[in-house]
């Protein structure tokens, strides 16, 4: 059996008070994902969760996609 392809995003947003957050989607391509955030009070804290992130999914073999491609 073919394993299905898994995804996995991070995103970072201001919200109404100015803080960013991190929001992170993953799971199996056409399942219920999951997701988490966490809200820093600078963008600097905000990137480096982000980045911490993004290194250790790709550490669990998620592959990286650029936007462009995520959509097709």
């Amino acid at each position: 059996m073919a394993r299905r392809p898994r995804y996995y995003r991070v995103e970072l947003a201001y919200d109404l008070f100015d803080n960013v957050s991190v929001f992170c989607e993953w799971g199996i391509a056409g399942g219920k994902g999951s997701f988490a955030q966490v809200t820093f009070s600078n963008l600097r804290e905000a990137s480096q969760e982000a980045d911490r992130r993004r290194r250790r999914a790709q550490r669990k073999g998620y592959a990286r996609l650029d936007r462009a491609l995520a959509l097709v």
